[in-house]
Order: structure tokens, then C-alpha cells, then sequence
């Protein structure tokens, strides 16, 4: 188990360093960045600290750069999400409240599609209200681009938790490097087909792996171009591993007693019991994953950390139970949730595939 290195060395410090790196006023440097002029944060959907050095061959360039240096934690769970708000508050899961792929709002709430019941619910569960808090572009006195896909423009995710930056849509690699390239302030700009990829087909595949070439080929443009005292850093929301083997909530009567509802994902579960239920809830996932997950109550999982500091107006969102999956299995629900169940690529737990990412910076000139 990897726990967050929440306070140190983990995704809520990297918006924060690069800021004041570029003596933006408010922030703290945390991850000792170099000073800079502007600064771009391209986010690698994906990319964990633990595939990109095993396989290094089909990324020579960002391998290389990652010798002797140390990766950064996502927060918990490992999952995109998440890792965005945090990204875009600076904050922990337990503090921004978008702790997993699905959660209670009290309905449950898939925070990417921003959905309840497989309906658009951004006037339901009005995204400035699930994330209230002030984000970094909206405290940051300087000019803030958000570079991503179309299709996150005005997104639930993007407005709870990337409000008051810019949107510039990306429509190709090519686009995303002019983008890079062109900022005078702060960006982020994110980049998603290697996780798709693992998802599909799963992290080492070949499509994989000439995806992480086509990523390590922009990379490496990119800086060859940054202007001087221009910064990029990459980094990424999560690792990945494969999913093997499967436990079927929807078909595991055990799993099902006394359960009111399910959220997350197959690598990290939030089950909310029903008044009352639990222990009994607790003990028996605990009976049938056994060593295939680690299996805790609520207070367990805050306590040890798993979600940093935790708010008041959070608390009810995490599970009563919380399921961190080991090895290669994954809970999944091939009723519920079918395309999900379908991945060959998972991430979301604590183990160090998923949890540790990279972080390298550039500076142009």
C-alpha cells in the first residue's frame, strides 16, 4: 500500500509550486520548482511512474529525464476525477469532495460524465455547489488557460473544479503543442488517448505502447521549443494496471446485504450501507475478497490518511466501507455499470502502480 504523500509530495502541491515558481503571490513552492517566466502543466492521462520504467524504450526521452528524480502520489483514489480537482483546488480529496469516479451527493454522482441515473445533472447537482471551494485559477493573479478536448468544455468536472481559467479546446497533438507553446501565463492542458489506450487494451499493449511513443515524441518537441524561461512540467493523474480476475457485485449475494448503494470504481469501492448494517457489511466483504483488496470502514480510511483532512460537508460521501483492490482484480458491476466492467486497463487503489506518477520540468533557454 502507497499511501498520499498529501502536504509533501503529491498532486495537491503541484499547481501550487508551479505558481510560485512563477512568483504568482499566495502560493507555496513545495516541490522546489524552478523559477519561471510562465508555466504549462500538461497532465499524461495514465502515465504512471512505474510503466513509463518498464518501458523505457518506447519512451526515450521522458525515461531518461525521469533518472535519479522522484515521482509524486495521486490522492485517493487513484482516479481521474480526483486527481483533476485536486490539480485545480490544490486540495485533498477529503476537501474538495470529488472522491472517486462515483459517489453520494447523496444520489450517486459519475463526476467525469457528471451524471445521475445516466442523466446530464448539472442543474441536479449544480457543480459549483459539490465544489464550493475557491480554485487556483480563480485565486491566481495571472493570466490561466485550460487546454483539453472539446468535449470537456463546460463539463461538469472542468467547472467544479478548473473554473476561472480560459478554455481553449484541443483538437489534435498538434494543436495541443501550439497551445503549450503559445501560453504567457499559467496552463494546463491535458492530454487523454493513453489512458483510453489502456483502458482497451491495457497498459503494455502494443497500442499502448505506440501511444506512450506518440506522448514521449510531444514531450520532447515541446521542450526543444519552449521559449526561454517558459516551464513545462509533466505529470499524471494515475498509474494503471490490468484486471485479470473480477468479483461481480452484481451477481455476489454476499456483497450485497445490507448495501444501499455503490459508488467508485472496480479498484476502489465507496459501499454505503444500510442504517445500522455496517459492520455486518465490513465483515463480509472483508470474508469474500480477503487478501484480494484491502477492506476498511470509513473511520479506518480517514484516519490512516487515505483522504487527507476531511470536511464536514464530505464526510457523508465516502463509503461505509471502503474496498482498495490488490494484484490484478477489480469489483465490478456487469449490470450497473458494463462498459466499466469491460476495461482490460483499471487504476483507482493505492498499490504503487497506480499511485505513483511522474513529475519532470523544463525550462526553455
Amino acid at each position: 500500500m502507497i499511501l498520499p504523500r498529501y502536504g509533501e509530495r503529491s498532486l495537491c502541491e503541484v499547481t501550487p509550486s508551479l505558481l510560485a515558481a512563477m512568483g504568482v503571490p499566495g502560493f507555496d513552492n513545495v516541490l522546489g520548482v524552478e523559477r519561471a517566466v510562465a508555466a504549462c502543466l500538461l497532465v499524461v492521462d495514465g502515465l504512471g511512474w512505474e510503466l513509463l520504467n518498464a518501458h523505457a524504450q518506447d519512451a526515450p526521452f521522458l525515461s531518461g529525464q525521469a533518472v535519479g528524480k522522484e515521482p509524486v502520489t495521486a490522492g485517493f483514489p487513484s482516479t481521474t476525477a480526483t486527481s483533476v480537482a485536486s490539480f485545480g483546488t490544490g486540495m485533498t480529496s477529503g476537501q474538495h469532495g470529488i472522491v472517486g469516479y462515483s459517489f453520494a451527493a447523496p444520489d450517486l454522482l459519475y463526476a467525469l460524465p457528471w451524471r445521475v441515473d445516466g442523466v446530464d445533472a448539472r442543474e441536479r447537482l449544480v457543480p459549483e455547489e459539490i465544489q464550493p471551494l475557491p480554485t487556483l485559477f480563480e485565486r491566481a493573479e495571472t493570466e490561466t488557460t485550460i487546454a483539453a478536448p472539446m468535449l470537456q468544455r463546460g463539463s461538469g468536472l472542468t467547472r467544479s473544479a478548473l473554473r476561472g481559467g480560459t478554455f481553449e479546446p484541443v483538437f489534435a497533438l498538434g494543436d495541443l503543442t501550439a497551445k503549450i507553446l503559445a501560453n504567457k501565463g499559467f496552463c494546463y492542458a491535458y492530454h487523454g488517448d493513453l489512458d483510453t489506450v489502456g483502458h482497451v487494451y491495457g497498459p503494455g499493449s502494443k497500442a499502448w505502447r505506440w501511444q506512450l511513443n506518440h506522448v514521449d515524441q510531444l514531450v520532447e518537441a515541446v521542450v526543444a521549443a519552449l521559449p526561454k524561461g517558459a516551464l513545462l512540467a509533466v505529470t499524471a493523474d494515475h498509474g494503471m494496471v490490468l484486471m485479470t480476475s473480477t468479483v461481480d457485485f452484481d451477481t455476489e449475494s454476499a456483497l450485497q446485504q445490507g448495501v444501499r448503494l455503490i459508488g467508485g470504481e472496480p479498484r476502489a469501492r465507496h459501499v454505503y450501507t444500510e442504517p445500522g448494517a455496517a459492520e455486518d457489511v465490513l465483515k463480509a466483504w472483508q470474508g469474500v475478497l480477503r487478501d484480494k483488496a484491502w477492506v476498511v470502514g470509513k473511520e479506518q480510511a480517514i484516519d490512516e490518511g487515505w483522504f487527507g483532512p476531511v470536511s464536514d460537508h464530505v464526510r457523508p460521501r465516502i463509503g461505509d466501507v471502503i474496498a482498495a483492490a490488490q494484484g490484478e482484480i477489480g469489483v465490478v458491476r456487469t449490470s450497473k455499470e458494463k462498459f466499466e466492467s469491460g476495461f482490460t486497463g483499471v487504476h483507482g487503489s493505492l498499490t504503487p502502480a497506480e499511485m505513483r506518477v511522474p513529475f519532470l520540468t523544463f525550462v526553455g533557454g
